[in-house]
């Protein structure tokens, strides 16, 4: 089962607005952590990977990921925000934030994640137990970038022994590895 179909009322949470009835195949901690309308907060411990090439460095250091570690402790906070959601996500102190909304026209049916000037378009697939989030698109300041140097990596969401579990990896062509982090949450 995969994303793309949007029956979903827009007052449903954005996850839900997205994946339509595909969202009830996710498990009950994705379910949870994505279900809410409302100002909430995640928070659990992360293990942090960057790249070591000196592109790498530069654009992880201008989005302001964390640096690599271990046993990271981890908040996130999903606030509200324009008929998306505020992910400011705090690996120890070290602070970044993205805006997440349902994207329209060319990425109808696609969920589209800003940092700073740049606009991620991610399709939401269910893979068995795992929501998959695929790049699809990306553009700067509302100008499509080449579809050949778009960030990709293995990015999914899963639920283990009760907890959610995500594991984010960010590389591009060029550049190789910018960041990794894996980790569990659980509601505040």
């Amino acid at each position: 089962m995969d994303a793309g179909v949007v029956d979903a009322v827009t007052d449903a949470s954005l996850y839900r607005q997205v994946m339509g009835s595909a969202f009830d195949a996710l498990p009950p901690q994705v379910q949870a952590l994505h279900a809410g309308c409302d100002a909430r907060q995640w928070s659990g411990v992360a293990r942090i990977r960057r790249g070591t090439g000196l592109l790498s460095r530069l654009v992880a250091a201008a989005i302001g990921f964390p640096k690599a570690a271990e046993q990271v402790p981890v908040t996130v906070a999903f606030t509200p925000e324009r008929g998306g959601e505020r992910w400011t996500r705090d690996f120890a102190g070290r602070r970044f934030s993205s805006w997440q909304r349902r994207g329209a026209g060319r990425n109808d049916a696609l969920l589209v994640e800003r940092f700073g000037a740049i606009d991620v378009a991610l399709a939401l697939v269910v893979e068995g137990e795992r929501l998959t989030l695929v790049p699809r698109r990306w553009s700067c300041l509302g100008i499509p970038l080449p579809k050949a140097l778009l960030p990709k990596g293995k990015t999914f969401e899963t639920e283990v022994d009760g907890r959610f579990v995500f594991d984010v990896e960010i590389a591009a062509p060029i550049v190789g590895l910018i960041v990794a982090y894996r980790g569990s949450l659980l509601p505040d």
